[in-house]
């Protein structure tokens, strides 16, 4: 018993010497699920459409050091959200986190996410104005640290609904629908520290 203790002990040291404790900055990318409406069912419908609800990000970040810290990011991101037909949407991120580091490598954080949206597409479909370029929602997430290569996952939800009108005016109908630009999201992050 004690040898299982020791090695253990051992091992989790070992793990938090490896535990990035540095301030500084880097890169980082991943991959974007956006879930509109309920999960399950977004989930089931990735299933089907693997590349129905996923986009990407990539961008840059900066770190303060210590076992609390703040983390500014500002990232391009890329999504897709499969309705009826493909709502596409480009726009940068930019979260400000604040973190704690937990145990050895691991850490958890959250914060506020800004967005300002650069571009919106919907196929087939004419689309009204966006209401709001710019919108706030909020990051909660945990990661992990070792050496200079990070993993994090996090969960993304907007504090206000912000929606564009779609038109789909043909020769029988008119349909004016809305869709929600700023979805739940849970993001997959790689980072690299420079």
């Amino acid at each position: 018993m004690k040898k299982t203790l020791l090695v253990i002990t051992l091992a989790l040291a070992s793990l938090a010497t490896y535990a990035q404790t540095d301030a500084g900055f880097g890169i980082k990318g991943g991959l974007n699920y956006g879930g509109n409406g309920d999960y399950y069912d977004s989930a089931k419908d990735a299933y089907n459409n693997p590349d129905k609800n996923v986009g990407y990000h990539i961008g840059i970040y900066a770190k303060t050091a210590g076992n609390l810290y703040i983390r500014p990011e500002l990232m391009y991101t890329s999504l897709k959200s499969g309705y009826a037909e493909d709502f596409k949407m480009q726009k940068l991120d930019l979260p400000v986190l604040v973190g704690a580091k937990v145990f050895g490598p691991i850490n958890v954080f959250a914060g506020p996410a800004f967005q300002y949206i650069l571009d919106t597409d919907y196929d087939g479909f004419t689309i009204g104005d966006v209401k709001n370029d710019f919108t706030v929602g909020l990051n909660v997430g945990v990661g992990v640290n070792l050496g200079k290569l990070g993993v994090d996952v996090r969960y993304e939800r907007g504090f206000s609904n912000n929606e564009v009108d779609i038109i789909n005016a043909d020769l029988t109908s008119v349909r004016k629908d809305k869709i929600d630009t700023r979805p739940d999201q849970l993001i997959l992050s790689v980072s690299l520290s420079l």
